[in-house]
């Protein structure tokens, strides 16, 4: 399968860092025209000059500002066809006993990983409606579909809110020729959060993590770039409301 996605414009959220940056460099090899977005905007800017693509520095989590965001590209591009919802994280987070939450604790993870995707999919709705096409792509986890290893309760209880919401958006939207997928990736070594959680496993736990995926490696920030580009395409045209998986296979 070859596929092309020449003509068409995206947004990429959480470009500052490495899974986004894969999903950014793959659409645009796709010939995709792809405009990226992030709250750190110091790498958000170097990453999009080294690329020639256009960056917005900014909070997704505030509706006003996702909206306006939205509006820019659509002003500037004239379209808007593929929203990839891939900020989040724990935003610098560990596991901790329940009693230790605070509030703010909790309420962030939720504003990262669920209100912005929420946010601009409900802004890029108008724009996907009157064209009649659109691809959104929320990147959730495996923390959405089971207990995280991170053991972050509020980033395990945000991601499957995100599964949920993909798959209420693929009903509501998709009598518009708009779908939703998400893409739940396993554990990728693709930041600093991430570096920090593999090396807290130690020799020991890094290898029963390991045993534990059937193709007996870890996934890389490609791996999850070409699931998204899938949902994307004009070959995706008639999947969704569908969380895939892309973990190498996990016993």
């Amino acid at each position: 399968m070859h596929i092309r996605l020449d003509g068409r414009v995206a947004l990429v959220t959480g470009a500052a860092q490495g899974i986004a940056q894969a999903i950014s460099r793959t659409l645009s090899a796709a010939g995709a025209r792809v405009e990226v977005a992030d709250i750190d905007g110091e790498r958000l800017q170097a990453f999009a000059g080294a690329e020639g693509l256009r960056a917005h520095v900014l909070d997704v989590s505030d509706r006003e500002v996702a909206h306006k965001l939205i509006s820019d590209v659509v002003s500037e591009r004239g379209r808007l066809d593929v929203l990839v919802n891939a900020a989040g994280g724990v935003r610098g987070q560990v596991g901790r006993p329940i009693e230790e939450i605070s509030e703010a604790d909790w309420r962030v993870l939720f504003q990262s990983n669920v209100d912005g995707a929420f946010w601009l999919s409900q802004a890029a709705a108008t724009p996907m409606r009157a064209a009649r096409y659109g691809r959104i792509i929320n990147i959730a986890s495996s923390a959405g579909l089971r207990p995280s290893l991170t053991g972050i309760q509020a980033y395990t209880a945000a991601k499957h809110a995100l599964v949920g919401l993909t798959k209420q958006l693929s009903q509501d939207l998709g009598p518009h020729g708009i779908t939703c997928n998400a893409v739940a990736p396993g554990l990728i070594r693709s930041n600093p959060a991430t570096e920090r959680q593999w090396e807290s496993y130690g020799p020991d736990g890094q290898k029963r993590i390991i045993e534990a995926i059937h193709t007996r490696r870890l996934g890389a920030p490609a791996d999850i770039a070409s699931a998204v580009t899938f949902f994307a395409s004009d070959q995706a045209a008639w999947v969704s409301g569908q969380i895939l998986s892309v973990d190498g296979g996990r016993s």
